[in-house]
Parts: structure tokens; C-alpha cells; sequence
């Protein structure tokens, strides 16, 4: 019989693997948890209770089993929780990159490029003269080989200085990047939740940069009152506190961390809801959460001016929507000479991977 028959279609009877289709919900739940792993598996149990993700042969049961048996969790001395494995942390990483970073290209990978010439690892088509000091494997044989039967011709050949010729390569550049993500109360007000997305988009970049661009620094610091620096595996676990927004003290932060940097190449990602609300003063703190506070704000400005002063680029990722943060934003942008994008939540990692990727093709300064 000739043509296509069709047939119901229901999803899993291609004979998927139930354990790494569960696998990926349940890491997408431990991010929104902060790492709670009874609360992600108490809500991936009511989501098969209506949904019927597992079946007979396969239930929650086993799912967690695999889980202990494939390293993913463990439990704790008194064997009372579980606890993420540093397997489990690094999952959580890699899903993030590979749902937020999914465009990447091959030709992406490895250091930066630059538009500029000079020592690296990859050949252009452009040729020139040598020069001294210029590497012996830059030297291109077969141009040079060529210029001197030209030159010279063939019964008296030689080769000299100014027969060699010499290939350009792409400068790569290495970049030192600070992250900052505000994790003061207004991330969660509303019932909108902000926090999640950032800590997907600090992951997926965390994991980028470690295993795509090993030579590039990042360092990530989280703001509230005040701002201190966090480690790659503490991400999946980073919670909004009763904070109000301490930009200065990120800024701060984030400027002693890159003058340790030997990099020529350094920057500043914040992502934000763009409201500073606090300062400190000695011991004490200076808060104001109605409108934008110019005390505040003048503070917030200056530490952007001395950043520019500095050469360190600041992007803002705004995802926030009112006007008068937007235009303060602007203004923040416009002192640093850096860059702002207003980002909803879904888009927030693509604005971040392309801007680090473009920043990444050129020399900041």
C-alpha cells in the first residue's frame, strides 16, 4: 500500500529514556528551589500525579534510586536529606548553558576573536613583510620561497630578510568578567519572579566561560545591603534575601576584584531590576525605597565614573519595566560609556551571551 499512515501521537512511546526526560525537570525544579531537593522532587511527584509521567515499570521510586546510583544526589551524615553532588551541581550548569547558550557556534569556540592581528592561534589570509621579533612558525614558506625566486631567480637562488613573508593571525583577546546579580527583596515582588532567570543566565555563563574559554576569568558577587563574592557551585542554591539594593557596594566590589586581574580586558555584568536603594555609611546603613533617592543615586553615579576612569566597561541588563528606572539607567549608562539592555525575562540570556561574545571581538579600554 502506498502512502503515510497516520496515527495518534503520545509522547514517550518512542521508547524515550524516562530517567533523563525526569532528569531535566527535576534540574529545572531544583533551580527554582534554590537546591531543595525535597521540595523539587515533592512538586516533580504532584506534576506525575496529573500529568502521568511515569508508569509502572518506571515510577519515582526508581527515579530516585537512579538518581543516588548515577551520583546526582546523595545523602547527608545522619542520612536524613539529600544533598546535591558536585555531578549534580555541574548538571544543573550544563542544562542552563545548553538551554539559554543553545545558538552557540562552532566557530565561537576557543579564545576570543578580535578584530586585530597579532599572536595567535589561527591564520588569516592577509600576508606581509617581516619584521623583527616576528615567531619563526608565522613565517609562510612556500610565499616566502616564492618572493625569493622572483627576486633572485632560480640559478642564483637565495633567501633573505626581505624575501620572507609572514601570515597574520587573529589577536586573541582574554577577558576578565564580573558578575553581579541583585538579589535584594524587589527581584521577587509582585509574584515575579526575577531571581530564577539570573541564576540560570550566572550558570550558563559560569559554564561557558570554564569549559569553552578557559583562559577568561569570571567572578560572580551578589548585592543587597552590602556585596560579597560567591562561588560557581553555590549558584544553583542563591535565594532573594530582605535586602534593599546596595549598587555602590557591587560596584565597589567588583572594581577591587578586576584591579587583581592582569588582563587588559576587563568588564562588569549586572543584572538588576536598576533600582539602587541603599548606601552604607561606617556601621550604618542609608536606605530609601520610595522613587530614586538622588543621595543614592549621585553615589551610584560616581562609582560609574570611576569605572570608565579605569577602562572597566559596565553592561546593565535591566529587567525591569517602569520608565523612570529605565531613564536612570540611561544615565548610569551614559556616565560609565557602557551598555544597557532592557531585557525581559525570557530574553535575558541572549542579550548576555552576545554581549559577551561581541565584547569579546574588540579591546576595551
Amino acid at each position: 500500500m502506498i502512502g503515510i499512515r497516520f496515527s495518534e501521537y503520545i509522547p514517550g512511546s518512542e521508547g524515550g529514556n524516562p530517567f533523563e526526560n525526569l532528569l531535566k525537570m527535576f534540574l529545572q525544579l531544583l533551580t527554582i528551589t534554590s537546591g531543595d531537593i525535597s521540595e523539587a522532587l515533592n512538586w516533580l511527584t504532584q506534576l506525575d500525579n496529573k500529568y502521568g509521567l511515569t508508569n509502572n515499570e518506571y515510577g519515582m521510586g526508581d527515579f530516585i534510586q537512579e538518581l543516588k546510583d548515577k551520583n546526582y544526589i546523595e545523602e547527608n551524615e545522619e542520612g536524613t536529606v539529600f544533598i546535591l553532588t558536585a555531578k549534580g551541581e555541574q548538571s544543573i550548569r550544563r542544562q542552563s548553558l545548553e538551554e539559554i547558550f543553545g545558538k552557540l557556534k562552532k566557530t565561537n569556540k576557543g579564545n576570543h576573536r578580535t578584530p586585530y592581528s597579532g599572536p595567535g592561534d589561527e591564520s588569516t589570509s592577509e600576508r606581509r613583510e617581516y619584521y623583527f621579533g616576528d615567531a619563526m612558525e608565522q613565517i609562510d614558506v612556500t610565499g616566502s620561497i616564492k618572493n625569493a625566486q622572483i627576486n633572485h631567480g632560480i640559478d642564483d637562488f637565495k633567501l633573505t630578510e626581505d624575501d620572507l613573508e609572514v601570515e597574520e593571525r587573529d589577536l586573541k583577546a582574554i577577558t576578565s568578567t564580573v558578575l553581579m546579580i541583585d538579589i535584594s527583596h524587589s527581584m521577587i515582588l509582585y509574584g515575579e519572579d526575577r531571581i530564577t532567570p539570573a541564576k540560570k543566565v550566572a550558570m550558563a555563563l559560569s559554564e561557558l566561560i570554564t569549559t569553552k574559554y578557559p583562559k577568561d576569568t569570571l567572578d560572580i558577587i551578589v548585592f543587597g545591603n552590602d556585596a560579597w563574592p560567591i562561588e560557581i557551585k553555590d549558584l544553583p542554591y542563591l535565594q532573594v534575601g530582605p535586602y534593599h539594593t546596595n549598587t555602590v557596594a557591587g560596584i565597589e566590589l567588583s572594581m577591587d576584584i578586576l584591579r587583581r586581574r592582569k588582563t587588559s580586558n576587563k568588564q562588569i555584568f549586572m543584572v538588576t531590576d536598576g533600582k539602587p536603594t541603599c548606601l552604607k555609611e561606617g556601621a550604618k546603613y542609608y536606605k530609601n525605597s520610595f522613587g530614586l533617592d538622588r543621595k543614592i543615586v549621585n553615589k551610584t553615579l560616581d562609582q560609574a565614573a570611576k569605572c570608565r576612569r579605569v577602562g572597566i566597561s559596565i553592561t546593565t541588563f535591566m529587567i525591569a519595566k517602569d520608565p523612570y528606572l529605565q531613564q536612570f539607567v540611561r544615565e548610569f549608562t551614559k556616565t560609565n560609556n557602557g551598555r544597557a539592555f532592557y531585557s525581559s525575562l525570557t530574553g535575558l540570556g541572549d542579550y548576555i551571551f552576545e554581549d559577551y561574545i561581541r565584547n569579546r571581538r574588540k579591546r576595551l579600554k
